[in-house]
């Protein structure tokens, strides 16, 4: 019997949080994206292209398959 108070409820909260916009921060967006520590992905992508680089063994090994 109390299901049409639950939807309303329910549809009231959701319309709450599709409209909601928090007051943003800009000074702290700001000082994130001014950070000069470096990428970990960026070290990572170095450390892996050095190690993929290693297939003269291999092209000698098998060049007489081409």
């Amino acid at each position: 019997m109390g299901r049409g108070r639950q939807k309303a409820k329910a549809t009231r909260q959701a319309r709450e949080m599709k409209y909601f916009s928090p007051q943003t921060d800009y000074s702290a967006l700001q000082r994130e994206l001014r950070s000069t520590k470096p990428s970990t992905r960026a070290v990572d992508h170095e450390d892996r292209h050095e190690e993929e680089d290693d297939y003269s063994a291999y092209a000698e090994k098998y060049s007489d398959y081409d």
